[in-house]
């Protein structure tokens, strides 16, 4: 099958292998520059079509190619229209970066025509969406508010403006269920004077905002209009020219939905009604104040895989002592109680968003969310139960207590709490999510990295959570209630690693920037940069009562710096590949330094001499754990395996086939008889020594 790309043609779409199109007679472009097969036309508009094509030169992989070809050419709408197709191709090359737009794959011209491929998302627009099932209920619509407010807020930072968000430019990613913006077709960058001439339409009637429409100037705020006009859509079936009175000046969605005999929480409504203000200084002005304001509102137990409701007096650990999961066929991770939606009742006084306007003024990064009012409930201190996913194999060893599952992608970062029987995981769909590991209960995710999550980690004293990602920030978190204290901005690239200090106020962080940060905890202040001398940090870890730290990363060795004077020590060298992960054992005297050579090393600290090298994995090692009694540590690699070792003379003890995927991340509870591990399966499994 090929496809005729005469933007005049007719019946373009042909089952031929003839050189010529059998409507128009146009020669037939097999193949794009060399490599693009257009296969079918699956959208056309004044500016030209969009065609499916296959590319050949990565194994046929799907992708979308936009054919610039205006049907009137040498006027001033053509030449605007040039700027905003090539506009898009240079939005796309700058934003692609983020997992929830489109990759830009190529830009060029051929045969007189501008074209530009992108990558192919498989999926249901916004727009199909509705039109074949009901309207969204408030759950929906909120999780679909919390996963797009990350992308605008992204792109605003980038100063970009979107100007054209309606359900036909969101699509549902297929294989995340991932909310996708597409077509910057109309994006523009805040410092461009552009003015539209007479009669140009800029933005989709409904969900355009007054201001865009009649001038077309645009703001983060006109982004943030579209967004909830397109939000009021989904939640009543209706379009926003349905929902709108012009003779009163005002919105109706809310009689639209009481026809249907429906409510939402009065918190929500005021959120939307915000961002849809006629007025661009009454609305939200950031994406950051809408999911703020969002996330102070209760959550909605049961709307959303894994949400617990929770008032602002509860604590998130409130019923860590009852008995776990049990019964045939209930795993953890996999069934959740059943519950009812909670009551509609007036929101506490904290959680009802903007009265008369969007927020003024806030702390950056940090939410209002109540923080911890003392430590979490205590739970018993006899024997704790495990999950009976299934019985246990029956002997001697590492057997399997549970799969925890619910991340829509890699598993990354682990960490048990000390005080608690509370796991914590991150994972490159960019959210952190709290776990009961003794139910297997899911108690709470955390949305607020706009990319992948690294690491994590919690402090001795079980309130406080650090994590770390791929968009350069470390974020502080209220253990208890899930609430965000900080966020950590300094790095200007990934963070790809934490540790906390044992004094309980410090943190490092480790960058691809090359450097390392000291920062205080509790303020959310930067102490110190240590200058980056060695490349790019992988990992970092904190010694002798946090006056040593440790770093790894691509220049294949490891380093130890004093924290005062931010110098380095010593390096020690010896792999032959890049440092994945480095641990300090709990005596202090001992690294264990995990590589992508496929080896474990350990080395004396304080002399800086290798002791030991453990082989025997048969791909590269991404973690390595020290047991809390200091004579073992454990290690995690990409062939599947944990391989389990003395730290005395470096003797493999055994080898526990963990998962079919790498594992990326092991942790070892605080009483040594329970692992986790994380893998890019998307799972957690829990494992407990029998013996």
């Amino acid at each position: 099958m090929i496809c005729c790309l005469n933007p005049h043609c007719t019946q373009p779409n042909h089952a031929t292998l003839s050189a010529a199109c059998p409507t128009c007679g146009n020669p037939l472009e097999r193949r794009l520059r060399g490599r693009y097969r257009p296969l079918k036309l699956i959208g056309r508009g004044g500016f030209g079509r969009t065609y499916f094509a296959l590319d050949a030169d990565r194994l046929n992989t799907r992708c979308v190619i936009k054919q610039f070809a205006p049907q009137t050419q040498g006027t001033k709408s053509f030449l605007k229209a040039v700027q905003l197709f090539e506009q898009e191709a240079v939005r796309l090359h700058e934003l692609g970066e983020h997992p929830q737009i489109p990759t830009l794959l190529a830009y060029f011209e051929q045969n007189k025509y501008l074209y530009l491929v992108q990558q192919m998302i498989q999926g249901r627009t916004l727009y199909q969406e509705i039109a074949a099932q009901a309207a969204y209920s408030e759950g929906s619509l909120r999780q679909l508010l919390e996963d797009l407010l990350p992308v605008l807020h992204f792109i605003h930072q980038h100063g970009v403006i979107h100007r054209d968000i309606t359900p036909s430019n969101i699509i549902r990613r297929k294989i995340d269920q991932k909310p996708v913006l597409i077509d910057f077709g109309v994006a523009k960058q805040f410092s461009e004077a552009i003015r539209y001439e007479p009669g140009t339409r800029i933005g989709t009637e409904g969900y355009a905002p007054i201001e865009q429409l009649r001038s077309g100037q645009a703001y983060p705020a006109s982004d943030l209009y579209s967004l909830g006009a397109t939000c009021l859509h989904l939640l009543t079936g209706c379009k926003p020219e349905d929902l709108y009175s012009p003779q009163e000046g005002r919105w109706l969605w809310q009689e639209h939905l009481q026809k249907q005999g429906r409510t939402i929480h009065p918190g929500l409504a005021v959120v939307l009604n915000c961002m849809t203000k006629d007025l661009v200084s009454e609305r939200y002005q950031t994406a950051q104040d809408v999911l703020d304001d969002l996330q102070r509102l209760p959550k909605l137990e049961g709307a959303v895989p894994g949400w617990v409701s929770h008032q602002s007096d509860q604590s998130l650990f409130a019923g860590l002592d009852r008995p776990p999961i049990s019964g045939p066929g209930q795993s953890a991770g996999l069934v959740m109680p059943t519950t009812a939606l909670p009551s509609m009742a007036e929101p506490p006084s904290d959680a009802s968003g903007p009265k008369s306007g969007p927020v003024s003024s806030r702390v950056s990064g940090q939410t209002s969310g109540k923080p911890a009012s003392g430590p979490p409930k205590p739970v018993s201190n006899g024997p704790r139960p495990r999950p009976p996913t299934r019985p246990p194999i029956s002997g001697v060893g590492w057997q399997s207590l549970a799969t925890l599952k619910g991340h829509q992608s890699w598993v990354t970062a682990l960490a048990f709490s000390t005080q608690q029987p509370v796991l914590v995981s991150g994972s490159l769909d960019d959210s952190v999510r709290i776990w009961n590991w003794q139910t297997g209960d899911l108690l709470h995710t955390l949305k607020g990295h706009a990319r992948g999550v690294n690491a994590v980690a919690i402090d001795r004293r079980g309130q406080l959570l650090v994590s770390c990602g791929d968009d350069a920030t470390v974020k502080v978190w209220h253990l208890s209630d899930g609430s965000l204290r900080h966020t950590l901005k300094g790095h200007l690239r990934d963070v790809n690693a934490i540790a906390l200090g044992s004094g309980g106020n410090l943190v490092a962080s480790a960058s691809e920037d090359g450097t390392l940060k000291l920062w205080n905890l509790s303020q959310g202040t930067l102490l110190k940069t240590l200058p980056g001398s060695a490349g790019m940090l992988k990992t970092v870890a904190l010694a002798e009562a946090d006056q040593r730290i440790v770093s790894g990363g691509l220049d294949n060795t490891v380093r130890i710096w004093d924290a005062q004077s931010a110098t380095t020590l010593r390096v020690l060298t010896g792999h032959t590949n890049t440092v994945n992960q480095v641990a300090v054992s709990p005596d202090g005297r001992l690294i264990a330094s995990a590589s992508k050579d496929r080896t474990v090393r350990l080395w004396n600290l304080a002399a800086g001499t290798l002791l030991h090298t453990l082989q025997g994995h048969t791909q590269e090692v991404n973690t390595v754990a020290f047991f809390p009694d200091g004579q073992r540590l454990v290690s995690g690699s990409s062939d599947g395996t944990l391989r389990f070792w003395s730290s005395q003379d470096g003797a493999l003890k055994t080898t526990l086939s963990a998962h079919i995927n790498p594992v990326h991340q092991v942790a070892v509870q605080e009483g040594g008889n329970v692992l986790a591990t994380a893998s890019a399966d998307k799972t957690i499994k829990l494992w407990q020594w029998q013996g």
